[in-house]
């Protein structure tokens, strides 16, 4: 069903071209439109024009016309006058009427197509008939946005998504629940991934501009089939949480460069819990001091570089050694030889991932 505000402005129009008056009632005769004062129109006049077998009929000097919802029907409309204007324009205005239901059916239909395909809620033949039926090429190559705001239920947002990409019939924007927007976007034959990145950072610089918001977006990757968008989705979910886990700092996360994060993501707990006490014991890098996890960080980001590193932190070199000579013996690596740098920095990332879970959980 269409809202009453849809309704009212097809009525205003109609009323400002054609000067006749237009009312809209539901089934039981409670007003949902008007051009004009309702005095005149009752209810009971308006229940006994349902319950008659006609389609329309002259009530009270006003014609009032059945509209009808896929043969059910929805709304009575009643044009002001018994003239053979009147008449002629009352038609015309429940056509126009039977016509946006139509479309903002096939609207909702089309939306609850693409939750259900991206939740793979639909058997693989069910999609391609629908597809079918509701006009949307299936083989047609596509990727998903997710898009996190500051705040759910973000309607602005929702809003200036929509704006951008809801007016094109081979996009969609919907939502799977209440925290992110999911933009399903169809691409031509010579976009991509540089276009897709140019995309989802004009989304975010518009998103925290106009809405104020500070988003997170992740995409999946490009498929070329509608059966295989809910893999999309589902890449460009895990995208967002590993993007959250491992680099906080990116507002763009893309799944073909999640890198080692993707591997961790999918290890499971006690596998975890397993390598940090074979590495570690019981003292984990969690448990180290502010300052040294600011060592480790800082030596990491400078490729294991004593000189530069203790430059950057305003320290002595021999400090900067005595440091991770500390670390060394208190856990048994030396992260100035590679091998031991990439245990101890695979370790971090997993104790990221562990607290993450256990915060999800």
């Amino acid at each position: 069903m269409i809202s009453s505000q849809i309704l009212q402005n097809t009525i205003d129009e109609l009323h400002s071209i054609t000067h006749i008056d237009f009312i809209v009632t539901d089934t039981n005769g409670n007003e949902v439109a008007s051009t004009a004062a309702t005095d005149e129109v009752k209810p009971e006049a308006v229940v006994q024009f349902v319950d008659s077998p006609a389609d329309s009929q002259v009530v009270s000097e006003a014609h009032f016309f059945k509209v009808f919802d896929d043969k059910k029907m929805e709304y009575v409309l009643i044009s002001k006058g018994n003239a053979e204007d009147a008449y002629m324009m009352g038609r015309v205005a429940v056509s126009h009427i039977q016509n946006l239901i139509v479309a903002y059916r096939e609207r909702y239909d089309r939306n609850n197509f693409i939750q259900n395909l991206l939740l793979d809620n639909m058997l693989m033949v069910d999609v391609y008939n629908r597809a079918k039926k509701l006009h949307i090429d299936a083989e047609a190559r596509r990727i998903v946005y997710l898009i996190e705001t500051k705040y759910e239920k973000d309607s602005t947002a929702k809003e200036i998504v929509k704006g951008l990409f809801g007016s094109q019939t081979n996009d969609f924007v919907t939502a799977v629940d209440e925290k992110n927007i999911i933009l399903v976007q169809e691409l031509s034959e010579k976009d991509t991934y540089e276009d897709v990145e140019r995309t989802a950072k004009m989304l975010r610089d518009m998103l925290n501009t106009e809405a104020m918001s500070n988003v997170k977006i992740a995409y999946g990757t490009i498929v070329k089939e509608i059966r295989q968008v809910s893999r999309s989705y589902k890449e460009a979910k895990m995208a967002l949480d590993v993007g959250k886990i491992f680099y906080e700092e990116k507002q763009i996360v893309a799944y073909n460069t999640l890198g080692i994060g993707r591997l961790i993501y999918q290890l499971p707990i006690p596998l975890c819990q397993m390598f940090m006490r074979e590495v570690f014991g019981e003292e984990t890098p969690d448990t180290f001091d502010e300052e040294i996890i600011t060592t480790i960080n800082k030596f990491f980001e400078n490729n294991l570089n004593v000189s530069e590193t203790a430059r950057q932190l305003y320290i002595h070199r021999n400090t900067l050694v005595y440091r991770l000579e500390k670390l060394q013996r208190s856990t048994g690596l030396d992260i100035r030889v590679f091998d031991d740098a990439l245990t101890f920095k695979i370790a971090m990332m997993v104790v990221s991932y562990m607290k993450y879970m256990d915060r999800e959980a």
